[in-house]
């Protein structure tokens, strides 16, 4: 439990601090339910802006936050709804690039503290690139702090101008920690693979939003150098999003071992019941899907993007990002090297081990607000 005050700089009311949420990944909504709710349990006030379905998915009321519905749109509208619901914050807290840049406007000309998160290695090329690149100056300047939740966004944000820029803790919600499968899970495992159809052969098993920067063209092309072994392995995706009907016709055109299972609520049970996860692309520094894996004690195959090689160590398997040929050549190694797993198993609950607990997010993130409220000393 952190012993940080959370009272106001005069030391009467609670500390109201407002959580602004854009479209927002699974990492950063997952963290901002588990930030809530331990800031509530510490008597902050919490107000989260964020679109409805975010709510919907994640409960924020559920854990003591007041929910405003805002758009992701940096349109007026939504900048005004955000301009109000600010107006008696003591401090502005926005996770993401766009929704730091709607709260920084909102809060244009008022001195309320802003701290951002950055989760996300966004991508652009091209002229987009040249905006992106702006989008990231205008919103690292305009934050009294930047918390990078890897070591590599740190310095991106150092390099487009923040003044203050620290990595930031973010743990893995202990709602989305799987049991490790050698644990009460085993009974589990029969009627999840049976379910998936694969009790005679190995399940392979990919989760995330079905979009352009998650990797499952490469995925999807890895598969094919799997039709050779005997029995052939079965990948399912878990997941959602507007590339579901290309992957779907690409599975039944080319007749891929694949099965694309929409959007789940029991991955930690069908990731317990995988004998492979695998994670071909992920701009988040922190995957949800990494840290679940370890957690499972399922061995890891994860392109070696953004802060994955930090986030996992030795503990999975690293392969270039966008390269087919190394992510199905690790897969069909692995799968023919039974003690490679288990220390890779072994690996991960070391690794996982080492991960910030949600009490530890909390504590640092509510000293972060300590500072910027406490008031200056008198001359």
């Amino acid at each position: 439990m952190s012993h940080v005050s959370s009272h106001s700089p005069h030391g009467q009311s609670p500390l109201r601090t407002v959580q602004v949420l854009g479209g927002g990944s699974a990492g950063s909504c997952a963290h901002v339910r588990s930030l809530t709710s331990g800031l509530v349990a510490r008597g902050v006030r919490v107000t989260v802006c964020a679109p409805a379905e975010a709510d919907h998915t994640y409960d924020f009321t559920g854990v003591g936050a007041d929910h405003v519905p805002v758009a992701r749109r940096n349109d007026p509208a939504s900048v005004a709804a955000l301009r109000t619901v600010c107006g008696d914050a003591d401090l502005v807290h926005a996770h993401g690039l766009h929704a730091a840049l709607r709260a920084a406007l909102a809060l244009s000309g008022r001195r309320v503290p802003l701290v951002v998160t950055w989760h996300t290695r966004p991508y652009a090329e091209g002229a987009r690139a040249h905006l992106l690149r702006a989008l990231e100056r205008r919103v690292a300047k305009a934050a009294s702090v930047v918390l990078g939740s890897s070591s590599d966004l740190v310095d991106r944000a150092r390099s487009r101008g923040a003044r203050d820029a620290r990595l930031a803790a973010v743990a893995l919600p202990a709602a989305r920690r799987p049991r490790p499968a050698h644990e009460e899970t085993e009974g589990l495992r029969p009627k999840a693979r049976a379910e998936l159809g694969t009790t005679d052969r190995p399940l392979l098993m990919a989760v995330g939003s079905l979009d352009r920067h998650q990797g499952y063209d490469t995925l999807l092309d890895a598969t094919r150098a799997w039709r050779r072994l005997d029995p052939v392995p079965l990948l399912v995706i878990a997941g959602e999003g507007p590339l579901r009907g290309a992957l779907q016709r690409r599975v039944e055109n080319e007749g891929l071992p694949v099965r694309l299972i929409g959007r789940r609520d029991d991955i930690g049970e069908l990731l317990a019941a995988a004998d492979l996860a695998l994670l071909p692309g992920c701009p988040e520094a922190r995957s949800l899907l990494a840290q679940e894996a370890l957690h499972a004690r399922v061995p890891l195959v994860a392109a070696a993007t953004a802060g994955m090689p930090e986030l996992v160590g030795d503990a999975a398997e690293l392969v270039p990002h966008g390269d087919p040929r190394a992510l199905s050549e690790a897969v069909v190694a692995l799968l023919a090297d039974p003690d490679r797993c288990e220390w890779l198993k072994d690996r991960g609950t070391l690794q996982a081990a080492t991960w910030p607990t949600e009490d530890e997010t909390v504590a640092q993130v509510l000293s972060v607000y300590d500072e910027l409220t406490r008031p200056l000393p008198l001359p």
